[in-house]
């Protein structure tokens, strides 16, 4: 299993939507997340809206593939575009570009 990290950036003055939304994301969703290999998946905030996502998947390529394929993924990540600093057309899930792991205990 791979463990994946990815930083993207909220918009400060959109943060405590964001989190509304995510304590009543869509179950199916999270059917669909569970059904393309996203593992024990968690995202957390700073105040100033810098997002850390973290997740593990055998394979995260196959994993977004798996999702890019969903039309519930669609609807959200289009609903979600409005949140993020990122360039003009790039929805979230593609500008969610892993980092390199340095250190693992």
């Amino acid at each position: 299993m791979k463990r994946i990290c990815f930083v993207l950036q909220v918009r400060p003055e959109r943060l405590e939507e964001y989190k509304a939304r995510h304590r009543r994301v869509w179950p199916e969703m999270l059917s669909a997340l569970r059904e393309t290999g996203w593992n024990n998946y968690s995202l957390f905030l700073r105040p100033d809206g810098l997002l850390v996502g973290y997740l593990e998947t055998e394979d995260f390529e196959r994993a977004r593939a798996g999702m890019a394929g969903r039309e519930v993924n669609e609807r959200w990540q289009r609903e979600m575009a409005g949140f993020f600093v990122q360039p003009a057309g790039v929805l979230p899930d593609r500008a969610m570009e892993p980092l390199e792991e340095v250190f693992h205990l």
